[in-house]
Parts: structure tokens; sequence; C-alpha cells
């Protein structure tokens, strides 16, 4: 018998909990996967706390790495023994498993070289680096960025990546040590938010001009900082609420700070065609198996302490990425 983490109404971290259940076999176009490593994201606790609403009860975690050991009728992509990799949003809920029956589409054959623990701590933040480094700006070498969360998951791979574009990296943290981890990982400014103003440290890294992009994962406690520390015409790109939702503002608010543009992107439109999914997942698979980006895996749970790990998660004590080991 299988384990799964599911939970049947929406609040903090102790609503999760463990139970046995029986996973069968795939129906048409579906595969039975034996999970080996599942990603612990921060978008798995918008589903718990009820930010992204979902029909309970229900399953969570969206990413996970392992063997597949049966396929269904019609699946042609992958075959029992194949090393995958999957990440998405409800499509594949339910990744807090020891196994589990998932659709074929999501899944992502994994390159020699890249170790299933590995896959599942950067499938999800790989490809959000990947969307929000190629696809949402036309970068050029000498573009400043500020990188919020600059010691998390994402920030990390980031950092990594801009260095490798040319771009100059200025990274919040709320303590030294992370900022020192972010320095380490390619951040050339670090920011401690605990106690600087951060546009104002910006403006003076900049010499006064601001930053072409904003990536903004904290939302609520920072939105305005953000904006503030943008050049004129700069983007601000809000990919989380870490702090909570931005509350309603004024349009024009944008353009009394610069004629600023603003996008709230989701992965999910990102990886949605099958194509530019494969793109995007070859250019991180490839820069991490060159060893050009290195991915932390700081903190390792095991399926039974989920409770724990969202308690660490929302408490920011965590930094790299988190994966249960099954």
């Amino acid at each position: 018998m299988a384990k799964a983490i599911k939970f049947d109404h929406i609040g903090g971290p102790e609503v999760l909990r463990c139970e046995t259940v029986e996973v069968g076999h795939p129906g048409p176009g579906q595969v039975r996967l034996r999970h080996v490593a599942v990603g612990l994201n921060y978008a798995d606790t918008y589903f718990r706390n009820g930010t992204y609403p979902i029909p309970l009860p229900s399953g969570i975690g969206v990413e996970a790495a392992g063997i597949v050991e049966e396929v269904g009728e019609g699946v042609m992509q992958v075959a029992v023994g194949d090393r995958v990799t999957y990440t998405g949003f409800t499509n594949t809920l339910g990744a807090y498993s020891t196994e589990r029956l998932i659709d074929a589409a999501p899944l992502i054959k994994l390159p020699d070289g890249i170790p299933l623990e590995t896959a599942a701590a950067m499938t999800m933040r790989g490809l959000t680096s990947a969307y929000l480094l190629r696809r949402i700006h036309p970068f050029k070498a000498g573009d400043t960025i500020l990188l919020h969360a600059a010691a998390g998951g994402v920030g990390l791979i980031v950092s990594q990546w801009a260095k490798l574009l040319g771009l100059t990296v200025i990274g919040t943290t709320s303590t030294e040590a992370k900022a020192e981890l972010a320095r380490a990982h390619g951040c050339d400014h670090t920011i401690n938010y605990s106690h600087e103003d951060v546009a104002k440290r910006v403006r003076e890294l900049t010499d006064g001009v601001g930053v072409n992009v904003v990536f903004d994962s904290v939302g609520k406690a920072t939105f305005e900082a953000s904006l503030d520390s943008l050049k004129r015409r700069g983007l601000m790109v809000c990919v989380g609420t870490a702090s909570g939702p931005v509350p309603p503002f004024n349009p024009h608010i944008l353009a009394r700070k610069g004629s600023l543009f603003l996008t709230r992107p989701a992965l999910a439109d990102y990886i949605a065609d099958p194509v530019e999914k494969a793109e995007l997942a070859a250019e991180v698979f490839g820069h991490i198996a060159a060893g050009h980006i290195r991915i932390e895996i700081n903190q390792r749970y095991a399926l039974n302490d989920a409770v724990q790990a969202h308690g660490d998660l929302e408490a920011r004590k965590t930094t790299g990425s988190s994966i249960f080991v099954i």
C-alpha cells in the first residue's frame, strides 16, 4: 500500500495528514509512478490555505521525480523503468505520495546525470527561472535586476543563470547568513530587508537610476519598495505572495512612478505548449548537467513530516530547495 498526504479543510500546516491509499492500475493515458523524491514548494501552502481554491478533500504537492512502474493504454512518450520528473498545477496535484497514478502528459524524461533528488528539487524552480529569464523580458548583458528572496530555491537558480547572461543581480534576504549564500550563488549585491531601506539602497547601488526588472515573490510587504526600485519604464514581475497578496491599487501609480510595466505570470502558461516546455526544460537541465547551475538541497524531510516542512517553509527557516525523500 502507498502513503499520501491529504487534507479535507483549509488551514495551517496542522490540517495535513498521512493516509494509506490504494493506487491501482493506470487507465488510458496514465502511468503508475513510484516516487523517489517530492518537491516542497511555497505554492503548496497556497493550496493548503485556500489561496488557490480546489475541491476538498484533496492530495497536495505538484512536483516529484521517480520511476515509471506501469503504463496505461496509449502511452508512448515514456516506458516502464524510465526516470521522470514533473511539475504543474492542478493537473499534477497529489505529489506528496510514495506512489500515484498520473497522466503521462506532464512527465519529463530525465537526462542521464541528473539525479532524481535533484530533479525533484528543481523542476518547478528551474522551469520558473527559465521562463523568468528567457521569456518575460529581452534581457541584455549589463541589465540589472532586483531579486527578492535571493536565498530561496528560485532565487539561487535565477542568480546563477543571470550571471551567465551578464546581468547584475541585487538580492534581498532577511539574514546575513542568507545574504552570504546568495552572494556565493551570483548576487553582486545583497540588501537585508530586515533593517535596510530596499528602494533607497537600490538607488545607491544604481547611481540613482534603478533596476530594469524586479522579481518579487514576497508580495504585500515588498510591493511598494519594488516599484520604487525600478528605472523609468522598468518591469515589475509579481511571482509570489509569501507575505500576503498585494492590496488593490490604482494603476495610475505605475505612470506616476515612471511609466512602469507590471505582470503577474504563472508557470502553467509557460509550459502549456509542449514544445516550449521541452525547450525550457532542455535549457535548464543543460546548465545543471554542465555544472553552470548548482542545485542546493538544504532541507530533506520524511513524507510523514509534512506538517513540520510547511511550518519551516512559512517561517522562512529554509534556504535553497527542500524535498521529501521517499
